[in-house]
């Protein structure tokens, strides 16, 4: 039994830091840079960690440029305000999300302006033979390791944890919790402390500073762990946080 739960904080907690250090804050924001061979590395950890639900960070990074243009209107990727359950929501996010990643939508060149993009990965990654793998990992360490039959419960959740993710903020951060700021949209903090979500909970002050690496600080109490790694590995050299006045640039240009 602990061996399970051990590895589904593990794939739930490494999942989430590849989404929101690489497919949030750098391919959607640019929050910070890197070059090319390091993007590939973290292009390919992304595929390791998030697995069966591997996504992709051009059709990422585009739709959530999107949601911060249209953020609780019509053209909203994800809206509460639009979607009458959580599960509308969902399958709505996932058709649009396909679209982009497949190239079936056309969108304007403002979100698709410095995304990355490495095609031929992604196609692998995103391959019905590539989820089936990982899909049979999770199960393969269920059968050697689950000792109970409530733990089964659980190999669901790792199918779906990056959709599940996405919703937790897209629904429940724009229903529930705090704000900091007065802005144009529903968004809220959805925990005082993000113990959950690395970060992603402080959802309105996001909102705010678009490209702001660090979701928290605004309170004492707002820690965000994703930007204790993100400075870590700035001081090493493997990547460069963004100078305030591109930030401030980056933001002009998703508002416009």
């Amino acid at each position: 039994m602990t061996i399970i739960l051990i590895f589904f904080v593990a794939h739930w907690y490494l999942s989430l830091f590849f989404q929101t250090f690489f497919l949030h804050r750098y391919a959607a924001h640019k929050a910070f840079t890197m070059n090319k061979f390091t993007e590939k590395v973290f292009y390919v950890l992304t595929w390791i960690f998030q697995g069966s639900n591997y996504l992709s960070a051009y059709g990422y990074g585009v739709m959530h440029r999107m949601h911060h243009a249209f953020a609780d209107t019509e053209n909203d990727p994800h809206s509460p305000k639009y979607d009458e359950t959580i599960w509308n929501m969902m399958w709505k996010t996932k058709t649009i999300y396909s679209a982009i990643a497949n190239g079936k939508m056309v969108v304007d060149k403002r979100f698709t302006e410095g995304v990355p993009q490495w095609e031929a990965f992604d196609k692998f990654a995103r391959s019905w033979p590539s989820r089936i793998f990982w899909a049979a990992v999770y199960t393969m360490i269920y059968v050697q390791f689950a000792t109970t039959w409530w733990l089964w419960l659980l190999l669901p959740i790792h199918f779906l944890m990056s959709p599940i993710h996405g919703a937790i903020i897209n629904w429940f951060a724009h229903k529930y919790g705090y704000r900091n700021f007065e802005v144009g949209d529903t968004s809220k903090n959805f925990l005082p402390v993000d113990f959950l979500m690395m970060g992603e909970s402080y959802h309105n002050n996001h909102h705010k500073h678009g490209s702001r690496a660090n979701f928290g600080g605004i309170r004492w109490h707002e820690i965000d762990p994703t930007y204790l790694v993100i400075k870590v590995l700035d001081k090493l050299g493997i990547i460069q946080i963004a100078k305030t006045r591109n930030l401030q640039v980056a933001e002009v240009k998703e508002a416009a």
